[in-house]
């Protein structure tokens, strides 16, 4: 599943450590995500799309 997380991770200024502390994940995750390695589960989906005041679907596309 492709994503939009690095994109808007730099848009906001956040680093993949500090979106990870934000999160509760770690840092490898979010690397994990962002390089299409991982899909995350639907709850981290939507603290992700919280976190950048986004819906699910703008930030990940099938």
């Amino acid at each position: 599943m492709k994503n939009k997380i690095r994109h808007y991770r730099k848009i906001n200024g956040l680093s993949q450590e500090t979106l990870s502390k934000n999160l509760n994940v770690s840092r490898q995750t979010i690397n994990a995500i962002e390089n299409n390695k991982y899909d995350p589960s639907l709850t981290l989906a939507f603290k992700l799309a919280r976190q950048f005041d986004v819906t699910v679907d703008e930030l990940f596309t099938p």
